[in-house]
């Protein structure tokens, strides 16, 4: 098979619908927008949840609890194992140090190493969290995990 043998599954391609070309054509008249009215006009949009000047349901019921996606902190997540990737000159590793390494993107700041993987050489590590498993396993091959 062929790019130009490719053909379209049946029922995949519709004409453009013609508003306006007379009554034959079942879209005559009001051109398929209703009779008379705000949304019969050009240029009319009513936003979601507007009930024609009615209370809106959202604004009559309770708005209750906590949303914590507004208070969020956003980290960047590294496994243990992708510690052992970095060049074996670097003894200390932060969040800059990562971003030059290529392992985050420059911008995040906020670090959490988790436990995945296996770390062998001892590395001083500052970091927003520390999984325990990720704490257990740096300081087993020698090294540090500073919260910072």
């Amino acid at each position: 098979m062929k790019l130009h043998e490719l053909k379209n599954v049946a029922g995949a391609v519709h004409r453009k619908k013609r508003v306006g070309c007379g009554e034959g054509s079942g879209h005559g008249k009001t051109s398929g927008r209703g009779g008379k009215g705000q949304s019969a006009r050009s240029g009319s949009s009513i936003r979601p949840g507007f009930e024609g000047g009615q209370m809106p349901l959202y604004r009559k019921l309770p708005h209750r609890g906590f949303n914590n996606y507004n208070h969020r902190v956003e980290m960047a997540v590294l496994n243990v194992g992708d510690l052992a990737s970095l060049d074996a000159s670097v003894t200390e590793v932060n969040a800059t140090s990562l971003a030059a390494a290529g392992l985050i993107r420059a911008g995040e700041l906020a670090v959490k190493i988790l436990g995945d993987g296996e770390l062998s050489r001892a590395l001083k590590i500052t970091a927003a969290k520390f999984s325990e498993s990720a704490k257990a396993k740096i300081e087993k091959a020698g090294g540090q995990a500073i919260v910072g």
